[in-house]
């Protein structure tokens, strides 16, 4: 039980820091604004993750194309590894460093938002997807950890999570992912 209760804690611990960081709140609000517009600018929010961190770019994706609140028209957002086989096909004749970065290449258009989701900062396949996307003039917005790793320099809005333990930094990205569908889904439909 004392276990049960000190991983509960951790998890309040971190999201207890998230609420004091008053820069990485300020970070939530841009990304809203930034997704906001990209929307009404006929723009499409793409995600991107690995493991888990995939399960919660699908997730938020989701949110968007779906509904969250309201019920209301979905807006365009998809997650990139969703086509089992592109995936599969590009690892396997390319490299897996490349799954996101081709597609980003093949349908990322200027204004659209690459959202990349990697607690370390530094799983290569997303770090190219940045790279990828920045040239297409897209908007990154990373999700990571303390650090933020290599995508720190390449997004431009960092949403790094205040901790090393990678189940409690995920925890706290699909808190700040909620927050952030709730804002854009209030805003873009008022």
């Amino acid at each position: 039980m004392e276990k049960i209760k000190n991983i509960v804690q951790a998890s309040i611990d971190v999201k207890t820091e998230v609420l004091r960081n008053e820069q990485l709140l300020q970070t939530v609000g841009d990304c809203v604004q930034l997704i906001v517009t990209a929307f009404r600018n006929g723009n499409k929010v793409l995600f991107c993750g690995n493991g888990g961190s995939a399960a919660d770019a699908q997730h938020l994706a989701a949110e968007f194309s779906g509904r969250f609140y309201t019920d209301r028209d979905a807006l365009p957002a998809e997650a990139l590894h969703c086509n089992t086989s592109y995936l599969t096909a590009v690892a396997n004749d390319y490299s897996y460093d490349v799954i996101y970065s081709r597609l980003i290449k093949g349908i990322g258009q200027k204004g659209d938002v690459l959202v990349g989701l990697s607690t370390s900062g530094n799983s290569k396949n997303i770090v190219n997807a940045f790279e990828t996307a920045r040239e297409k003039g897209m908007i990154t917005i990373g999700f990571t950890g303390e650090g933020g790793g290599r995508m720190k320099g390449l997004s431009d809005q960092l949403i790094n999570v205040p901790s090393n333990d990678t189940p409690r930094i995920q925890e706290s990205h699909i808190m700040l992912g909620h927050i952030i569908c709730q804002l854009v889904e209030e805003q873009y439909f008022g």
